[in-house]
């Protein structure tokens, strides 16, 4: 795999070799019962495991846990699955191999922007610019504020200038290694720019209505994954007093933060910060909104992977107010996005459908007033997992449209 690096980091990335990944392996278990669940957690506890879904505090009695495993530890790991009966499937064999073959689209044209292959950081920056410059009444960059590393974050308002129209804010992209999610922002952008006055739905939208589309929300951990760890998930600020990098930003808002125990170690892959907010990405992000908190109606936040769509919330069992509503317009929204390849999703509240979760994106937009807030985990279930091969972003793109433009008209036609 050929890797492409924006100049500024060939420096700091060539004293540091990529992480390679020769014969990991991605383990799928199903605990029948408490005993198995807690020889998880065990295992979690005293081997680097890297839980791709749920994390390791999440782990209960007949869900599906999918880890990944070092060449090194595999053979001891299902060891001890197989002395406790426990029920697994190797998803993945070697990993490095299903990251290389990702790339699995051929470049149609060099230089002209692909909404068929994962970009890099760069290639995204590039394209925003020439979004504005190609549709400058419709697409206008603003520059919400910078990361750890000083790269600019981007929200591309979609729509026409009037600012007091109802908006949607959507990001891509928080965690790094999710790469199918600002393959989908660009899509969507690409999409709505091209079909505006074609396609009815879409031009009823943006004569009524305005997008604010965030491409990576998580940047520098985005460009961390394609230069020197294609598993990186948090971003990519020092913590003081630990060697440990990174805080998860779907942990670091200030909805309910920091009130499970998981999200206080800096090592944890789901470490929330020291405070809510303390990411500047956070920050930049909670801010924009606050200050167009009148015109923005909805809020959608593109994670990988499961096939779900979610909506509040995630740090408490409790539904909110208007649950029903959500849950109907998640119903629809999933049975449209069907309708194109006869992809499965279901929906849910985050605490019961995927795993409870605290601090995260969602729960604060809906706390903060936005009452139509939902969540996608994009493909797969788990087949590819984060690695979803280059081959299924048209059709990942073009079934997940349908059900953006179903939320969108619904939030248009039924919010004040």
């Amino acid at each position: 795999m050929r890797l492409i690096l924006p100049v500024g980091l060939i420096t700091t990335a060539l004293a540091i070799a990529p992480v390679r990944f020769d014969k990991e392996k991605v383990f799928r278990v199903k605990p029948q019962d408490e005993k198995q669940a807690n020889i998880l957690k065990d295992l979690a506890k005293t081997n680097k495991l890297d839980f791709w879904y749920p994390d390791a505090t999440h782990v209960a009695v007949n869900m599906r846990v999918d880890f990944r495993v070092s060449e090194k530890e595999s053979q001891s790991i299902q060891f001890v699955l197989d002395q406790n009966k426990m029920h697994y499937e190797i998803l993945i064999h070697d990993l490095q191999e299903a990251i290389e073959k990702q790339f699995d689209v051929k470049e149609d044209i060099p230089g002209r922007h692909s909404y068929a292959k994962y970009n890099a950081w760069d290639k995204i920056v590039a394209w925003t610019e020439k979004m504005v410059h190609k549709h400058p009444d419709m697409v206008s960059r603003i520059k919400i504020g910078t990361t750890v590393e000083d790269n600019p974050l981007y929200v591309l308002k979609i729509g026409k200038k009037d600012e007091r129209r109802k908006a949607i804010f959507m990001d891509c992209g928080i965690h790094a290694r999710e790469w199918i999610s600002p393959a989908f922002c660009q899509w969507f952008v690409y999409q709505a720019t091209k079909t505006y006055g074609k396609n009815k739905i879409m031009t009823k939208l943006l004569d009524r209505m305005n997008f604010y589309v965030l491409p990576v929300f998580n940047i520098d951990g985005y460009i961390w994954s394609w230069t020197q760890n294609r598993m990186w998930r948090k971003n990519r600020s020092k913590n003081p007093g630990s060697k440990c990098i990174g805080t998860d930003l779907n942990r670091n808002f200030n909805a309910s933060w920091n009130s499970f125990p998981d999200t206080n170690d800096p090592c944890e892959e789901t470490y929330g910060g020291p405070t809510a907010e303390s990411e500047k990405e956070t920050k930049a992000v909670t801010d924009f909104i606050r200050r167009h908190l009148k015109s923005i109606k909805g809020y959608i936040t593109m994670h990988s992977y499961s096939q779900m769509l979610l909506f509040p919330y995630g740090y408490t069992s409790e539904l909110p107010p208007n649950q029903e509503e959500l849950a109907k317009v998640a119903k629809i929204g999933t049975d449209a996005l069907s309708t194109r390849y006869a992809t499965h999703y279901i929906y849910g509240p985050i605490a019961s459908t995927i795993y409870p979760t605290s601090g995260s994106s969602l729960d604060w937009a809906y706390n903060l007033g936005i009452k139509h807030t939902f969540a996608f985990e994009l493909r797969d279930k788990g087949k590819f997992g984060f690695l979803l091969p280059e081959s299924q972003i048209k059709s990942t793109c073009k079934e997940t449209m349908l059900a953006v433009k179903f939320i969108a008209k619904y939030i248009l036609q039924h919010t004040s």
